[in-house]
């Protein structure tokens, strides 16, 4: 946990920013206020903490700074930016700790803004300060420091407009200690900025729709621009127009109904067969709201394809996959263009029913393959077993699922299907453990009629484990499914000798009985007859306002789905 005394050293007097002249702190609090923001995710000392808090913002202090940020990003992806993800925290150590929960918003391509505090203007470059806005400039869109309040207005301004428009990623605006008390300019003629978005060229369009009319196998690939641009309809009334098959990102997971006969699934580090087989005998691939990015955590693009690449950022055409088409834009805006493009070429609606077969035919093959893991009536309880019925208990549209990295994400992702949209917080390009708790409270506090559910590994918990007790202090109630079989059971087969000679895979913990110390509900189940007794038991939890961490005692697992 990051120390306070360095930014002590510098605090101000309690009385800063209460004169006649509104000072810069109390500035950036009203203008987060007019553009919408409703949560300061927070970790002390940051005097715009108490700023926030005098304008009814709600500061939700964390135990580490990390999972701030993890609140900050799932607020952005399920309020769609509307309610900008907003993380603030001191300079030096607390900066220094914060900067992974940056760098995995900007892996996500996730808006959040960060304030930290920074240290005095004139010692701020003096090494070994930590100077935010140097540290962070490679994990940001944009990085700013405040070197005059009377240019408050301008420097939020610019931030926000960088937040709300194009490609989603992190804005870092650091607020130097003795720039808090500054006069802000009088009054603070402020609006909130204007949302603007853009769509592709008419001729390409129309050449790209002429090449998914003519193709013999399409597949769409749909990602998380789907989700930010609200495309749903339109992804749906394409793939049916021309009876293409749809699989998803894992972050564009649950932008299609995943129980529409035309659904592959979603591609992550495991997938459904039909996922593979169908992108692998394609000809044409409609990459839409996604950016290709070559990662062990996303399912491989094959090799010869003709590719149409639709996304938001121009930059992305051609970086990792190449392209033979380019479309760049709103996913939404795209997809209707190409939608009325396909219209205008005379395009009809398709019978869907050969293609569909084709489907069911595959996944069927592939599910019962995997039934008797999924069925399984074993104790130590086979994860998978758990997770089957954990998905047949939820309400699974009301409810919003997001998991750990490692075995979690892998023995979640292929079988969990999603029925309506953002009701899974899908990530993966770059994989720190202990994401999913902060996603899951951020998910809370922004729905907070739905059941939300971070699913994780008892590697996953000795990383963030400590924020349970933030669910519970800030009456968070969410649902944490703890899969615990005492090890890195995924690190087995690459550290045979250091674990036979020195058990460096064991790991251990009576993970229920810390969520009740720290007065959550927390249960531990052992019996598969007992699984879906205690999620419902959970689930009347929540819906008390209590947090809840189930721990189920699991085997070994380390089977996951990779088809060829």
């Amino acid at each position: 946990m990051a120390s306070g005394d360095e930014v002590l050293r510098f605090a101000q007097d309690d009385t800063v920013g209460r004169g006649t002249t509104m000072k810069t702190g109390p500035a950036i609090a009203d203008i987060l206020k007019k553009e919408g923001v409703e949560y300061l995710f927070a970790y002390p000392v940051n005097h715009l903490i108490e700023a926030c808090a005098a304008v009814d913002i709600r500061p939700i202090i964390v135990r580490q700074e990390r999972i701030g940020l993890h609140m900050a990003d799932a607020m952005s992806r399920l309020t769609k930016g509307r309610k900008m993800g907003v993380f603030c925290m001191q300079s030096g150590p607390g900066s220094e700790n914060a900067y992974g929960g940056v760098a995995q918003a900007f892996g996500e391509s996730v808006p959040l803004l960060v304030i930290p505090q920074g240290y005095p203007r004139r010692i701020a470059h003096v090494p070994p300060n930590f100077n935010s806005t140097l540290a962070m400039a490679h994990v940001a869109k944009h990085a700013e420091p405040i070197t005059n309040g009377r240019e408050i207005v301008n420097i939020m301004r610019r931030a926000f407009n960088m937040l709300r428009n194009g490609r989603g990623s992190p804005v870092i605006i650091e607020l130097p200690n003795d720039a808090y008390a500054e006069d802000a300019p009088d009054p603070l003629d402020y609006e909130p900025v204007v949302v603007t978005k853009y769509g592709p060229e008419a001729g390409q369009v129309a050449e790209a729709a002429k090449v998914l009319m003519a193709a013999k196998r399409p597949v769409i690939y749909a990602g998380q621009g789907v989700h930010w641009a609200e495309a749903y309809a339109e992804l749906k009334e394409l793939a049916e127009l021309l009876a293409i098959p749809v699989c998803t990102s894992l972050e564009g997971k649950s932008c299609f109904d995943e129980t529409h006969p035309l659904a592959l699934g979603s591609g992550g580090r495991a997938y459904p067969k039909a996922v593979r087989q169908f992108l692998d005998q394609s000809d044409v691939i409609l990459g839409i709201g996604c950016s290709f990015t070559e990662t062990n955590f996303g399912i491989s693009m094959p090799k010869g394809k003709t590719i149409i690449h639709a996304t938001l950022d121009p930059a992305h055409i051609n970086k990792d996959v190449p392209a033979k088409y380019g479309l760049v834009g709103d996913a939404k805006l795209t997809l209707t263009a190409l939608i009325a493009a396909c219209k205008a070429a005379g395009a009809t609606k398709r019978d869907a029913g050969p293609v569909a077969a084709e489907i069911k035919a595959v996944a069927d093959e592939w599910l019962k393959e995997w039934m008797p893991k999924l069925t399984n009536n074993e104790a130590p309880l086979n994860p998978y077993r758990v997770l089957w019925d954990l998905q047949h208990t939820v309400d699974m549209a009301n409810t919003i699922i997001t998991h750990d990295a490692g075995s979690p994400r892998d023995q979640l992702s292929p079988f969990w299907k999603n029925t309506a949209p953002h009701t899974y917080i899908g990530w993966g390009k770059t994989t720190q453990l202990g994401y999913g708790l902060g996603l899951a409270m951020g998910a809370k506090l922004a729905c907070p009629d739905k059941l939300c559910i971070n699913v994780w590994g008892d590697a996953a918990i000795g990383f963030t484990g400590m924020d349970f007790e933030t669910a519970v202090r800030e009456r968070i109630p969410i649902m944490s499914v703890l899969l615990n079989n005492f090890s890195m059971a995924i690190e087995l087969h690459i550290m045979k000798v250091s674990t036979e000679k020195y058990r460096s895979t064991d790991i251990s913990g009576d993970y229920a009985a810390m969520a009740r110390a720290f007065g959550g509900y927390g249960e531990r189940v052992t019996k598969p007859e007992d699984i879906i007794p205690a999620i419902k038991r959970g689930i009347e939890q929540t819906k008390k306002g209590v947090p809840v961490l189930l721990e189920f005692i699991t085997s070994k697992e380390v089977t996951i789905s990779v088809p060829k």
